[in-house]
């Protein structure tokens, strides 16, 4: 038999590992292809995951902190808030408006914290399920649900322009005319377990003041309270006496 030269045995090299290449990439895509078919993983470890519909539009995203979606309204998409944003589930209508999510954060010395809300159209939320925690471990839990009363959008413009106010108390007068015409998103309703460990329901006016109040104590002193506009009590049970008379 005659000996191969150098050339044929290369070739022959060639032609063996093109055959175990090619054999090793056909048992590979057809673990991959199984694996895709049966729609199914142990585990999964991702950044982010975006849920859309069949045309692509986005209508959820689970994401960690520093690829969360940084929100969206009307088209615009809120970019100075990216990488800001707690990580969780955000929630997207069809028109591509961000409508709540579920999110949660905390436990770094600053407090701690999850909510699930759920937003008005074209605004902010209107409700919310909260644990918010202190540093200290006090913890409100319970439910908040607000007023929102003009498009998220235009609300962002208007803090734009208070921002670049010249001094704080200008900020502050500005933002305090929001309040009184009621642009604000206000919250007008707290039920839960409160930070002093009392359990509590508070009903606020359009301006977000307390008006009605009940309230059961840790040690199980129950109260109710009516309050005007100034948070002055003008009745209650039981009786509290003033000094200037009981209510």
């Amino acid at each position: 038999m005659k000996p191969m030269n150098k050339i044929e045995q290369e070739l022959r090299f060639l032609k063996i590992y093109a055959g175990v290449a090619s054999l090793t990439c056909i048992v590979l895509f057809a673990v991959v292809f199984r694996a895709i078919n049966a729609k199914r993983f142990d585990e999964i470890s991702v950044e982010r995951m975006n849920i859309v519909e069949a045309d692509g539009k986005l209508r959820m995203v689970l994401s960690n902190k520093m690829r969360q979606h940084p929100g969206i309204m009307d088209g615009i998409t809120y970019d100075e808030r990216r990488g800001e944003r707690p990580p969780g589930l955000m929630f997207f209508n069809e028109k591509g408006d961000e409508v709540g999510g579920l999110v949660f954060d905390g436990n770094t010395g600053k407090g701690q914290g999850g909510s699930l809300t759920f937003d008005k159209f074209r605004g902010d939320q209107t409700i919310q399920f909260i644990h918010e925690e202190e540093p200290d471990e006090s913890y409100f839990a319970g439910v908040k649900m607000n007023d929102q009363n003009i498009p998220l959008s235009v609300l962002v413009n208007k803090q734009k322009e208070i921002s670049k106010l010249p001094t704080k108390e200008a900020q502050d007068a500005a933002y305090r005319a929001l309040r009184e015409q009621g642009l604000l998103v206000t919250e007008r309703l707290r039920i839960g377990k409160d930070y002093d460990k009392a359990s509590i329901i508070k009903m606020k006016d359009g301006k977000g003041k307390v008006r009605i109040e009940l309230k059961v104590e840790a040690n199980g002193d129950a109260k109710l309270k009516f309050l005007d506009e100034l948070g002055k009590i003008v009745y209650s049970l039981p009786p509290v006496s003033t000094g200037k008379g009981i209510y």
